[in-house]
């Protein structure tokens, strides 16, 4: 009575003494918050342009055929498809942790014990006796092994669930590399069309100025102006000419970032620039800001993250429960292979067991504290990556907006400079204004056309920027 009593006490004792060990120490979580504004402005128009597939948004077939290139050769666009690939291999990893483990074994060795010792004594024993066929004792074994690792606690398949998300968050990620990438492209090939006006609108004013120097050279020779005149025009008209040497240098170092972008060596850039001023803005339909949760890829790729974070501290925190598993054996084994399949060489075993952490889990408390400051992270992240999200839609609205005025009042402005020069000309000619005004009108009519370039570009820009902040390009 007193065996049992006292077994009773220990199978309790044990007991408190587990449950004590399962204590999950209290950590302080962080709930996200998806709370965007109801509008970018006063309309709630739900139409999206994000809806339009890029190859619709961008028309130019020149382009067109640069992204597809882009698509299919982009290094950095290469590297993140083998990462997506490698978190594909996970989650076939961490599904294979839960199901059960069957091994197949084939095993033989040779023993020859001391005379004189235990085995030795045995083993002379063995050899005489009558069925004695050889001089050594073997060990010879085939058979099966068994174990699998109860998942009570769904540690493990959480572990899948959150491989599965992390999966899914790479490609939302690649996704939004994607987008980035034609972005760029198509931010750079808009530079080159603006380049390429630049330069043809230099061409223009250092023929217009060549033939000016000429007329005051031939004033000069008729004594109607002096040598100082000469010199300005001549001043004014190499630097027009300097400035073809720089725009030439970006026009290639633009190329060559395309290429890059392309992943091809540097070649020229197949193109129309003739009717960049002309260039069509598409009608901008930017919907509300809760579209962006669904439509922006770095969003929902921080989504998958955070939820991939959530279930991570589940599975740290299964760590302090006990784990159940059993295993067993199923085979053959002698000394001789002529017994090894008889029915007496059969062996087999069962056995399970429960291990839980008792003393010294500093090392589990640290992987669940981890685990719990990685999720905040992912809590912030998330709305860090909508917040952004949002401000750059507004950024970009109020781009396309700002500078199409911009175009419309500088357009304007050039009109009427070029009305200018000739009217200057003309007053030159006639003598009644001074070569200082034909230069002046000249030059600021060349630095007018060239910032309307550089407008028309910013334009294009914020064209191309709206789209990727409402999240199209990826599609």
């Amino acid at each position: 009575m007193k065996k049992i009593i006292t077994a009773k006490y220990l199978i309790l004792l044990f007991c408190i003494v587990g449950l004590g060990a399962c204590k999950v120490p209290v950590i302080s979580g962080k709930e996200e918050s998806k709370s965007v504004p109801k509008a970018y402005h006063q309309s709630q128009d739900t139409l999206n342009s994000t809806s339009i597939k890029w190859r619709a948004y961008f028309s130019d077939p020149n382009l067109h055929a640069i992204i597809d290139t882009a698509l299919l050769n982009n290094q950095e666009l290469n590297i993140t498809l083998q990462e997506i690939e490698l978190t594909k291999n996970e989650i076939m990893t961490r599904k294979g942790e839960y199901l059960p483990f069957v091994n197949l074994g084939v095993g033989a060795g040779l023993e020859k014990a001391g005379k004189y010792t235990l085995d030795g004594i045995s083993e002379e024993d063995w050899k005489h006796s009558p069925d004695k066929e050889h001089e050594y004792i073997g060990d010879f074994f085939a058979g099966a092994s068994f174990s699998w690792e109860l998942d009570v606690w769904n540690k493990l398949r959480n572990a899948k669930k959150s491989a599965v998300l992390k999966y899914l968050s790479t490609t939302e990620g690649k996704n939004f590399m994607v987008t980035n990438i034609i972005a760029e492209i198509a931010e750079s090939y808009y530079e080159l069309l603006a380049l390429d006006n630049l330069m043809a609108i230099i061409q223009q004013n250092i023929e217009l100025q060549t033939n000016a120097l000429k007329v005051v050279k031939l004033q000069k020779d008729a004594a109607k102006v002096t040598q100082l005149a000469v010199n300005r025009f001549d001043a004014q008209l190499l630097n027009t000419i300097n400035l073809q040497y720089e725009i030439q240098q970006k026009i290639i170092e633009t190329e060559n970032r395309i290429n890059f972008l392309a992943g091809r060596f540097p070649q020229h850039i197949a193109r129309n620039s003739a009717d960049f001023n002309n260039s069509p803005l598409n009608m901008i339909q930017s919907g509300i800001p809760s579209q962006l949760l669904v439509n922006r890829p770095d969003i929902r790729q921080a989504e998958l993250e955070l939820a991939a974070a959530k279930i991570d501290v589940q599975v740290a925190k299964a760590n302090f429960y006990p784990s159940f598993r059993l295993t067993a054996g199923l085979g053959f084994q002698a000394f001789n292979p002529a017994y090894l399949v008889k029915p007496e060489s059969i062996l087999y075993n069962l056995a399970g067991d429960m291990v839980a952490p008792l003393i010294n889990k500093n090392a589990i408390k640290a992987s669940y504290f981890n685990a719990n400051l990685q999720q905040v992270q992912a809590v912030y992240n998330y709305e860090r990556s909508i917040l952004n999200a949002h401000i750059e839609v507004v950024n970009q609205l109020s781009r396309i907006g700002n500078f199409t005025r911009s175009y419309e009042t500088k357009s304007k402005e050039v009109e009427i400079l070029t009305q200018s020069i000739t009217i200057s000309n003309s007053l030159f000619y006639s003598a009644r204004a001074d070569y200082m005004e034909v230069l002046l009108t000249q030059r600021e009519a060349l630095e007018s056309r060239m910032q309307q370039i550089e407008i028309k570009m910013k334009q294009l820009n914020a064209k191309v920027n709206i789209y990727k902040a409402l999240g199209g390009g990826w599609n």
